[in-house]
């Protein structure tokens, strides 16, 4: 499968099962579009007509280039076959059983009202609570006995807003701390948060055992208070900014991201990034809202051009600053175009559900915090490990070929078939496909392939 596209000032042909990635010339890629439908005279008396007003295309030239192309397609770097799906179910089944990361819901509470939340402000559709340091440790515990021959292991304190239990917090590194060494484990920790409770002591935490802190900002002050409000209506923008700044300071600014969300409100997300800039943060994610098609801040389909459009303007931005010395990173244009991820994580994806569970403050597993209070998801709980097995292997069973509507996605390798909690929630099925989001991460991708070639040249 072949996936080709202009962008930039560049003509980018992708070989799906391979990886490669070309840049060509315009007569190239016409070529390779008629390459599987036409035989070469065919190919070649059409090229002719196309450009009979350019004299460097010739009939010679255009047998010349057929003949590269078959070149590469014989090499494997062009029209090269899928030979993944057979090994989806194998890969899956050499990681059963063996848990890498968890996010611990360390409060289902928030000090923000925000409308947009899929979390129900914090409280997951239940009631609000705060993780003890018994259930914690516990679930600590549970990671390392699950956790196979894994040394490293990923623990995110996540809400809510977990802040609000910031001494369990540091209770559990502590303890995560002192039982590295006997175990042969090492923690890696990540703290979500919004910003309101930072001090001193939280930064101070952060710079010592955290290996990334997400920090949440929407961008506009009128955009991000819109939605990030107090319980009394104030917008958070003015009361949380200077403490990222004083936080991502002391951090030497790097291994944070500033993450924000756009919704129907702000398609037109780069004025938000840019804002971000200008704040002098330079590692950002900017995120589409998670909600249902009728709640007010959705996105619509009117707004899918002008999102397509941003993301395209935020590739052009990225160059043009690196050229300027300014360079900053962007989530979703991460990519390595020469090792990638493994073959394992491009057919199975993030492992929710498997390698990946968030753990409620009450001690409950579910599959990831998108799904934390669907029920009929609850996997177990951290005291008898995985009982709902049903539904861990429906996560298990969960691949790019488990999705009908993605075996022909040129993107499908890149993707892995997306969020599972996307689909559920937008399907009713976690094998289902959420196509609004399917488009958003088709561009995404574009643009990031385009992005690194751009630096390619710049080597």
């Amino acid at each position: 499968m072949v996936h080709q596209y202009k962008l930039n000032g560049y003509n980018i042909v992708l070989d799906v099962c391979s990886g490669s990635i070309h840049v060509v010339d315009d007569v190239a890629y016409d070529l390779i579009a008629l390459y599987e439908t036409a035989s070469k005279e065919e190919i070649v008396s059409s090229l002719l007509k196309k450009y009979e007003s350019d004299a460097t295309v010739t009939k010679e030239e255009l047998e010349l280039c057929y003949n590269e192309v078959t070149a590469l397609k014989n090499a494997g770097k062009l029209f090269s076959p899928d030979v993944f799906e057979p090994m989806a179910g194998e890969l899956k089944k050499k990681t059963a059983g063996v848990v890498k990361a968890l996010c611990l819901h360390v409060a289902h509470t928030c000090n923000l009202n925000c409308s947009y939340c899929f979390a129900s402000q914090g409280k997951y559709h239940g009631e609000r609570a705060l993780m003890s340091y018994e259930v914690g440790k516990r679930a600590l515990d549970f990671l390392v006995e699950n956790s196979g021959s894994r040394r490293n292991l990923e623990v995110d304190f996540f809400g809510g807003e977990p802040l609000m239990n910031f001494d369990v917090v540091k209770k559990l590194v502590a303890y995560a701390r002192g039982i590295e060494k006997e175990k042969g484990k090492n923690f890696r920790f990540t703290l979500t948060t919004n910003g309101m409770l930072i001090d001193d002591d939280v930064i101070d935490f952060c710079n010592r055992e955290c290996s990334n802190v997400v920090l949440s900002l929407d961008g506009r002050k009128e955009i991000h208070d819109r939605f990030r409000v107090d319980y009394a209506g104030n917008g958070s923008f003015d009361r949380i900014v200077p403490k990222f700044k004083r936080l991502v300071e002391a951090r030497g600014g790097k291994n944070y991201y500033m993450r924000g969300t756009f919704t129907h409100a702000n398609p037109d997300f780069l004025k938000d990034i840019e804002t971000m800039l200008d704040l002098g943060f330079t590692e950002l994610s900017m995120e589409p809202v998670v909600c249902a098609e009728n709640d007010p801040a959705a996105l619509t389909k009117a707004d899918l051009p002008v999102v397509l459009r941003q993301y395209e303007k935020l590739a052009e931005l990225m160059i043009r600053r690196r050229k300027e010395g300014r360079p900053f990173t962007f989530y979703h244009y991460m990519i390595d175009l020469k090792g990638g991820p493994c073959v394992y994580k491009r057919i199975s994806g993030c492992g929710s559900g498997t390698e990946y569970m968030a753990v409620t403050p009450r001690g409950d597993l579910y599959p990831c915090h998108q799904f934390v209070g669907e029920e009929k998801y609850k996997l177990g709980d951290i005291w008898n490990g995985v009982v709902n097995r049903e539904a861990q292997e429906e996560f298990a069973s969960c691949s790019v070929y488990a999705r009908e509507e993605c075996r022909d996605c040129w993107a499908k390798l890149y993707c892995s078939g997306g969020c599972a909690a996307n689909a559920y929630h937008a399907t009713g099925s976690v094998k289902g496909v959420y196509k609004y989001g399917c488009e958003l991460f088709k561009k995404r991708m574009e643009c990031a392939i385009m992005v690194e070639i751009a630096r390619g040249e710049e080597r």
